[in-house]
Parts: structure tokens; sequence; C-alpha cells
């Protein structure tokens, strides 16, 4: 799955549109290499948002085409979110 439906499927980001921006602007990182929005993500990846100061770190349990809003949680493992 691409990174930026990744997002925007688990409810991360909200659109996918903003959730592109972020990944194409540099900031959004997986194992701590730059990634695009096209990046394929599996499961295992740690990814990394970076949003002003903010730094949020997290790790991918699963990967689903579709989610309901209570199964968004289980897809992601939150490792890190500084301010």
């Amino acid at each position: 799955m691409r990174l930026d439906k990744f997002l925007k499927v688990s409810r991360i980001i909200k659109r996918r549109t903003v959730a592109n921006d972020a990944c194409d602007s540099g900031r959004a990182q997986i194992n701590g290499r730059v990634a695009k929005a096209g990046t394929q993500v599996k499961q295992g990846d740690v990814v990394t948002l970076f949003f002003g100061d903010k730094e949020f770190s997290f790790r991918i349990l699963q990967i689903n085409e579709n989610a309901k809003k209570q199964d968004c949680s289980e897809m992601y493992e939150v490792i890190d979110e500084q301010v």
C-alpha cells in the first residue's frame, strides 16, 4: 500500500491530499529514509512524520485497504511523540 493511502486509511492524516503533500515535501521517513507519497509500506515499517516542531513515530502493525473508525488504532503502534 502507498504511504499516503496508509496515512489516510489509518486516520493519522484526515485527507489523502494532505498526506500526499506532507510526504512529497520531505516530512515523512520510513525506517530512517526520506519517503515519497508513492513509497510502498509493509508490516513492521517504522514511519516518522515531522510537522513543525512536532515529531510523530509509529510502527505499522497491519495493512487494511478499508478500516472502520474503531479498527484504525489497531493498524499502528505509537513509538514516540515529541512536541
